[in-house]
């Protein structure tokens, strides 16, 4: 028998695994944070990848944008955007015609102070520092999958744009980082819902660029509206910068994904009966919403039929207004899926992913929440991870084999083809 431990809100649980189920333990293989992290970011600009150096590509130029995430990211802005703004100093590049657009989505504005909390107090005095306008986009052109790329005005206007970010899993779109600060980060609602909504369409999943049809959609729309030069830091789970790419907007960023996928993705040869996960704990555990993450991971081990035992204390409830009343509303898993492919909406499109695993498999639901709410939304509810894996054995039998994530909101089985 072997005993692993799993977090589980501010502590953790024991569960007991027969040795002849247990397939695997997969864990996350975090890289060390780099000591100098602004020197690391120096050297990337100064060593671009598949691109020309960034000064010799901003001399003459009269109107740069440098992208920015806004501050429900972990990018970290602070480190990556001074060095941009000296290598374009040294092109002879004024302080005048720099501009900072943080990529604010569907979330709110920024208050001044967090403006120059994000690019620091030296950036945010020398250039323009603005929050993206979602009611003041211009259209620059359509893509091949019939998205609008209609992008903020003054970044519409640049003669270049350099986006920042961090690279890390995105649940539908591969990675986040990229071209992905121009699309959807500076963008209208309808270009950002009509790319939102391919999170549906095969081939949408963490960890894969090539061939995503989402991801692809945004390259293309930076294509278009003539991204030029990223700056992307990888983080480890501690936000500490691991390493820094710079250059071609897709090259670079491919580069950068290598150490998500070594740090991350871990591969398995077949999927299983039963997957064992774990959000991590508190606070990745507070809510439903969040739980999600793992959910999606972990759907990636199990077959069709298999069982997903998710914990996650939910502390918080199910922790959006949208996605709840989605999950509430719908008399069937199908439902949210069918309802988000004729009407988009920001909080449902989670209610709708989460619902393409439970068409798919069973999920029992370790958490604080109210059993009757738990069976509400389609899930089983479970007093315990032992509970609900000793049912599990039960339905597949002696040969069931079991997988176990205990940080499944950051770690991703993947099947080796």
């Amino acid at each position: 028998m072997s005993v692993v431990e799993l977090k589980y809100e501010s502590s953790h649980v024991e569960v007991n695994i027969p040795d002849s189920n247990l397939y695997a333990v997969l864990n996350p293989d975090d890289l060390p944070g780099i000591k100098d992290p602004l020197q690391e970011v120096k050297d990337a600009i100064k060593n671009p990848i598949g691109s020309v150096p960034l000064k010799e590509m901003a001399r003459g130029k009269k109107n740069i944008v440098i992208l920015a995430s806004d501050i429900s990211r972990p990018s970290p802005s602070h480190i990556l955007i001074p060095p941009i703004v000296a290598e374009l100093r040294e092109a002879g590049v004024s302080y005048d015609n720099i501009t900072v657009v943080f990529g604010l989505g569907y979330h709110r504005k920024h208050t001044e102070e967090e403006k120059k909390k994000l690019v620091g107090e030296k950036v945010y005095s020398k250039v323009k520092c603005i929050d993206h306008d979602i009611n003041d986009c211009v259209y620059m052109g359509t893509t091949t999958r019939g998205t609008p790329v209609e992008v903020f005005r003054p970044v519409a206007g640049a003669d270049l744009v350099i986006a920042t970010g961090n690279l890390e899993f995105h649940y539908k779109a591969g990675y986040s980082g990229g071209d992905k600060a121009l699309f959807p980060g500076v963008c209208s609602k309808r270009s950002i819902e009509a790319n939102h909504i391919m999170m549906i369409r095969p081939g949408t999943m963490p960890g894969k660029a090539d061939g995503n049809p989402m991801r692809e959609d945004i390259e293309e729309a930076g294509r278009i509206a003539n991204v030029s030069f990223i700056v992307n830091a990888v983080l480890n789970s501690y936000k500490e910068i691991v390493k820094v790419v710079a250059g071609n907007p897709i090259k670079a960023h491919r580069e950068g994904a290598k150490y998500i996928d070594r740090m991350y993705k871990r591969n398995i040869k077949e999927k299983v009966d039963i997957v064992v996960a774990s959000c991590g704990g508190f606070p990745k555990d507070i809510n439903l919403y969040q739980a999600q993450k793992g959910l999606e991971n972990a759907s990636y081990a199990v077959k069709d039929g298999g069982s997903i035992i998710l914990l996650a204390e939910c502390r918080e409830g199910l922790g959006e207004a949208t996605f709840e009343e989605w999950m509430l509303k719908a008399g069937s898993p199908h439902d949210p899926v069918e309802w988000i492919q004729k009407e988009f909406k920001l909080g449902a499109h989670k209610a709708a992913v989460i619902c393409m695993v439970l068409e798919r498999v069973k999920v029992y639901l370790v958490s604080s929440l109210d059993k009757n709410l738990v069976k509400d939304i389609f899930f089983i509810p479970a007093e315990s991870a032992q509970d609900a894996l000793n049912t599990a054995l039960q339905e597949y039998g002696e040969r069931a084999k079991v997988l176990v994530l205990p940080y499944a909101n950051s770690t991703l089985p993947y099947v080796e083809q």
